[in-house]
C-alpha cells in the first residue's frame, strides 16, 4: 500500500507540472510593448528598431504600442491592467518612471513594475531654431538675458526631462525663458524648425533629421557621449556647471510576472543589445545601447528619482 505522504507530495508536483511548463514554453505568442510616448519620438524610432531584434532573439513578433500623454500614466495602466505574465511590457523613458506627478506620488513605481534590464543612456541634446541668432551655448544665454521671456522652450510635456533639463539651464543661467509643453517630441521640433519655439532638449535620434536639413542648430550635450556626431559638440557643463544629466530608456513587465519569465526577458535584452547592427543604425546619433541586471535598474530609477525630485521641489513646479 502506497505512503500517503508519498502521494500527497506526488500530486503536489504534478500539480505544478502545467505551470512549470507553460513558463518553459514563454512566449508562445506575441507579445506588447506599450510606449508612452506618439510615434515618430525619440522613443519611438529607438523602441520599434529594438523591438524586431528583441522579438527576433524571443522567437516572437514584439508589438510596438503607443499610449503618449498623462506622464505616462496611460501606458502605465495599459500594462497594470494586464496579466502578469510577460506578454505586455512597458518601454518608458527615464522621466516615466523618476518625475514624481499628482497622479503618482503616493505610488512606488518600483511596486507595480518588475525591472528587466536598462535599454539605453544618452544625453540630451541641446539645440535652437536656425531662425534664432545663435551658434553657441553662451550667445543662447546672452540673447535668453537680452530678450528676457522672449525664448520659449518646448518639450513633450510638463515633468519630462526635456523640461527638467530646461529648468537647470534657467536656474544656472539665471535667464527668465518660458516653458511650452506639447504632447510629443515630433511636433515641438515642427514647430522649432518652423521658430515658433526657439530652443528644446531632445535625444539626437529625433533632432538628426532637423540638423542635417540645417533647419535647427546643436548647441551641446549635457553629458560626455562617444557617439560619431554628438562626441563633436561641445558639453554644456563646460558652460554652465551642474547642467548635466542623461536620460535612459528601460524595459519593465508588471509585479508579480514569473521569475523565470524576467530572467528570459532579460537574457533576450543582452542578446539583442549586443547586435552590431542595432548599434551601428544609433552610434551617430548618440544613443548607447546598454543592458544592466534588473537589480541595477531598480537602482539607477531610485537614484533619478531622488535627483529629479529635488529639483522640482526646488523650482516649485507642479505635476499633474
Amino acid at each position: 500500500m502506497l505512503n500517503k505522504k508519498f502521494l500527497g507530495a506526488a500530486a503536489l508536483v504534478l500539480g505544478l507540472l502545467p505551470l512549470a511548463h507553460a513558463a518553459g514554453q514563454y512566449p508562445d505568442r506575441p507579445i506588447r510593448m506599450v510606449i508612452p510616448f506618439a510615434a515618430g519620438g525619440p522613443a519611438d524610432m529607438v523602441g520599434r528598431e529594438f523591438a524586431i531584434l528583441f522579438g527576433e532573439a524571443l522567437g516572437q513578433p514584439v508589438v510596438v504600442v503607443n499610449a503618449g500623454g498623462g506622464h505616462g500614466v496611460p501606458a502605465l495602466n495599459q500594462v497594470l491592467g494586464a496579466p502578469a505574465d510577460g506578454y505586455t511590457l512597458l518601454m518608458p523613458a527615464s522621466g516615466n518612471m523618476t518625475v514624481p506627478s499628482k497622479v503618482m506620488q503616493d505610488k512606488n513605481v518600483l511596486e507595480l513594475l518588475a525591472p528587466i534590464s536598462l535599454l539605453t543612456q544618452s544625453p540630451h541634446v541641446l539645440v535652437v531654431s536656425a531662425k534664432l541668432p545663435v551658434h553657441t551655448t553662451q550667445e543662447l544665454v546672452d540673447y535668453a538675458r537680452a530678450h528676457p521671456g522672449k525664448v520659449n522652450f518646448g518639450s513633450a510635456g510638463v515633468g519630462g526631462v526635456a523640461h527638467l533639463g530646461m529648468e537647470l539651464f534657467k536656474s544656472q543661467a539665471k535667464v527668465d525663458v518660458v516653458h511650452v509643453p506639447y504632447r510629443g517630441t515630433s511636433q515641438v521640433i515642427t514647430d522649432l524648425a518652423s521658430g515658433q519655439v526657439q530652443a528644446l532638449f531632445s535625444s539626437m535620434p529625433s533632432l538628426k533629421p532637423m540638423i542635417d536639413k540645417g533647419a535647427v542648430t546643436a548647441l551641446a550635450m549635457t553629458a560626455p557621449s562617444s557617439g560619431s556626431d554628438t562626441s563633436k559638440l561641445p558639453v554644456l557643463s563646460d558652460t554652465l556647471p551642474g547642467v548635466e544629466y542623461t536620460t535612459w530608456y528601460g524595459l519593465f513587465a508588471k509585479a508579480g510576472t514569473p521569475p523565470e519569465v524576467l530572467e528570459k526577458l532579460n537574457r533576450a535584452v543582452v542578446q539583442t543589445l549586443k547586435n552590431p547592427a542595432l548599434n551601428e543604425k544609433f552610434d551617430s546619433q548618440g544613443v548607447e545601447f546598454v543592458s544592466s541586471t534588473p537589480q541595477q535598474l531598480a537602482d539607477l530609477v531610485r537614484k533619478d528619482t531622488q535627483k529629479w525630485t529635488q529639483l522640482i521641489e526646488e523650482a516649485g513646479i507642479v505635476i499633474d
